[in-house]
C-alpha cells in the first residue's frame, strides 16, 4: 500500500512536470504574460472593475494599458522596467565577486576541502540550514547557495539538481525563519502594528517587531529537518542517477591549493574585520537612526558586502596559485562571468516588462483584495482557526501573482489584522500565519523574481530543464514546509508559548 501511495504521488509530480514543460521558454513566457496583461487590463477596465484599497482608504480601478496614457507608459517605461528589474543588479553585482572566486578555482578547492572534512550525512541538512539563515542577508542567498549546492552534490556523485533544490528550498521557502531578526521582521512588523492600531491603539503600542522571534527560531530547526528529509527521500530518488557531463573533482587538495586556501581565508577574515568596523561601533557610518542595525544602511548594502567577501579571497587565491598573473587576467575572468549571464540578462528584460505592467495596471491589488474579501464574506466568526487556515491558503494563492512579501502584507494587513482581532486572534499570530503561507509557496511560482535565475543555474546540469520540471522538483518542499510549519504553529498554540517577546496568540477586547 505504501508503495502504491508513493507511486501515485510520483505520477502526480510527473503530471506537473509534463504540463509545466509545455509552457514556453521563460523568456518567451514573460513576453507573452506582458502582452496578456496589456490586453486583459483593457478588457477588465471596460467593465469598471474596482476595489477599495484598505490601506489607503481609496478606490483602486484596473487601468487599461491600451489607453492613450497606457500606451505612453509602455513606451516611456520600457528601459526603466529593464534596468529597474529587482534581481538584475543584485545578480550581476554578486556574480562579479563569485565569478572571480569560481574561475580562479577558490570555490572548487574550498568545496573539496569542505565535503572531505565533514560527515556526508550532514551535508544535505547543512545546505538547507545555510539557505534558511541566508535570509538575514536579504536576497543574496538566491544567487550564492543554489549553485554551490549543485556543485557540492555533483562532487559527491549525487544529483546536482538535488543539491540546488535543497539550497533553493532553504533560501526561498524558509525565508521567514531565522535565528536572528532581519529586515523582514522590521518591514512586516511595522505594517502589523499600524493595522492593529485601527482596532486598538493601546494594544498596538505593546507590539514590537520581534513579535515572532521565538517561533521563527524554532522554525529553523524544523524546516532544516523537513528540507533534508524531502531531499533525500523524495526529490533525489525521483531525479535518479545523474547522467550529465558535469563532474566536480573531489580529490585531495594539492599543496599549492592548500596554500592558496590559507591566504584566501586570511584575506577573508581581514576583509570581514574591516567591513565590521562600518557597522559594529556605535557611531559606525553604516548604522541606522539611533544606532539601529536591522534598519540601517548596512542591511541595504549586503550585496556589495558579499561581493567584496567573495572577490578579495578569490583574487588572493588566484594570485597565490598563479591563476592570476596580471590585471588582464582579472578583467578576462570578469568578462567571462558576465558573458555566462547572457540568458538571464535577456530574461530580465521581458520579466521586467511583465512585473511593471502588472503593477501599473493595478491588477495585482485588485486580485489580492478580491481574494481577501472572499474570506471575509464567508463570515466564519465561530470558527476562527478555520478562518486562519483559509487565510493562509489565500495568501499562498496570492503569492503566485504578487512576489513581494511586504507589498502583499501592506495590502492584506489592514483587512485581516483587524478582522482576526475581532475574532479574538492576535496581530502577532496573524502575521506569523501570513509569513508561513508566503514563504512556503515562493518556490512553486514561476513569477517569483528569482525563479528564472534558478532555472538558469539548473540548465548547467540539465539543458532541458524547464518551468514544469523545476516546479515538480520544488513542489514536495512547498507542501511539506506548509504542512509541517502550520502544524508547528498549532502545537505552539496548544503549548501556550509566546510567539516572541510579549507576543501571545489571543487578543482580548
Amino acid at each position: 500500500m505504501e508503495k502504491q501511495r508513493r507511486g501515485l504521488f510520483q505520477r502526480f509530480l510527473d503530471g506537473i512536470e509534463r504540463v509545466g514543460n509545455k509552457l514556453p521558454h521563460p523568456i518567451t513566457l514573460f513576453a507573452i504574460l506582458a502582452l496578456l496583461v496589456i490586453v486583459v487590463s483593457a478588457v477588465v477596465s471596460m467593465f469598471g472593475v474596482s476595489v477599495e484599497h484598505p490601506g489607503e482608504d481609496k478606490t483602486v480601478e484596473v487601468k487599461s494599458l491600451l489607453s492613450s496614457e497606457g500606451i505612453r507608459y509602455i513606451f516611456e517605461s520600457m528601459v526603466d522596467n529593464f534596468i529597474g528589474f529587482a534581481p538584475l543588479g543584485v545578480v550581476l553585482a554578486t556574480m562579479l565577486g563569485i565569478g572571480i572566486a569560481e574561475r580562479t578555482g577558490l570555490i572548487s578547492a574550498a568545496l573539496r576541502g569542505f565535503v572531505l572534512s565533514i560527515p556526508k550525512v550532514l551535508i544535505t541538512a547543512g545546505l538547507v540550514f545555510a539557505g534558511i539563515m541566508s535570509s538575514v542577508a536579504s536576497d543574496a542567498g538566491y544567487v550564492v547557495l543554489p549553485p554551490l549546492g549543485a556543485v557540492i552534490f555533483a562532487g559527491l556523485g549525487r544529483h546536482p539538481l538535488a543539491g540546488l533544490a535543497a539550497a533553493f528550498a532553504g533560501v526561498s521557502a524558509g525565508f521567514s525563519a531565522n535565528l536572528f531578526l532581519s529586515a523582514t521582521d522590521a518591514m512586516l512588523g511595522e505594517l502589523t502594528i499600524d493595522a492593529a492600531a485601527m482596532i486598538s491603539p493601546e494594544y498596538a503600542e505593546t507590539i514590537n517587531i520581534a513579535m515572532n522571534w521565538y517561533f521563527i527560531i524554532a522554525s529553523v530547526f524544523l524546516l532544516t529537518l523537513v528540507g533534508a528529509w524531502v531531499t533525500e527521500k523524495i526529490v533525489e530518488p525521483r531525479l535518479g542517477e545523474y547522467k550529465g557531463d558535469y563532474r566536480e573533482d573531489l580529490n585531495g587538495l594539492k599543496p599549492i591549493e592548500k596554500k592558496g586556501l590559507t591566504w584566501a581565508i586570511i584575506s577573508f577574515v581581514v576583509s570581514a574585520v574591516l567591513l565590521s568596523l562600518l557597522i559594529v561601533p556605535g557611531d559606525a557610518p553604516l548604522r541606522g537612526e539611533n544606532g539601529a542595525v536591522i534598519q540601517s544602511p548596512f542591511m541595504q548594502s549586503l550585496v556589495p558586502v558579499i561581493t567584496i567577501l567573495f572577490f578579495v579571497p578569490g583574487l588572493v587565491y588566484g594570485i597565490v596559485t598563479k591563476n592570476i598573473k596580471s590585471d588582464k587576467d582579472v578583467a578576462s575572468q570578469l568578462t567571462d562571468t558576465m558573458a555566462s549571464m547572457g540568458m538571464f540578462i535577456v530574461l530580465a528584460f521581458t520579466a521586467g516588462q511583465f512585473v511593471a505592467y502588472f503593477a501599473e495596471s493595478n491588477m495585482g491589488i485588485v486580485l489580492g483584495v478580491l481574494g481577501a474579501n472572499f474570506l471575509e464574506f464567508l463570515n466564519l466568526n465561530d470558527m476562527p482557526f478555520l478562518l486562519l487556515v483559509l487565510f493562509m491558503l489565500v495568501v499562498g494563492f496570492i503569492n503566485l501573482f504578487i512576489g513581494s512579501a511586504s507589498a502583499k502584507w501592506a495590502m492584506l494587513a489592514p483587512i485581516f489584522v483587524p478582522m482576526m482581532m475581532q475574532l479574538g486572534l492576535s496581530p502577532e499570530l496573524t502575521q506569523m500565519a501570513y509569513r508561513i503561507a508566503d514563504s512556503s509557496t515562493n518556490i512553486i511560482t514561476p513569477l517569483m523574481t528569482y525563479f528564472a535565475i534558478i532555472i538558469a543555474f539548473a540548465q548547467k546540469y540539465d539543458k532541458k530543464m524547464g518551468i514544469g520540471t523545476m516546479i515538480s522538483v520544488m513542489f514536495p518542499y512547498s507542501m511539506a514546509f506548509l504542512v509541517f510549519w502550520t502544524l508547528l504553529l498549532f502545537v505552539w498554540m496548544m503549548l501556550g508559548v509566546d510567539l516572541g517577546p510579549g507576543s501571545s496568540f489571543f487578543y482580548n477586547n
